[in-house]
């Protein structure tokens, strides 16, 4: 995917690739990229994500702040 290989390392991305049965999203910061795939650094751990695999690819904006806990 071209566009990933445009954006630096850190950069807060979402990458749509195929799975099994369909289509899926990995939201996080870019912490890797080769010839062959990316790792998005997500919440839940980093997604390994093979290139030929992903359909869209596109920086997005920081996070929001969370808001405190209601009391």
């Amino acid at each position: 995917m071209n566009r990933l290989k445009l954006l630096p390392l850190g950069t807060r991305v979402v990458v749509r690739y195929r799975i099994d049965g369909g289509l899926t999203d990995a939201l996080g910061l870019l912490s890797a990229l080769d010839p062959m795939q990316c790792v998005v650094q997500t919440r839940s751990g980093d997604v390994v994500i093979a290139l030929e695999d992903v359909q869209a690819a596109k920086p997005v904006p920081p996070a929001p702040e969370r808001r405190p806990a209601a009391r």
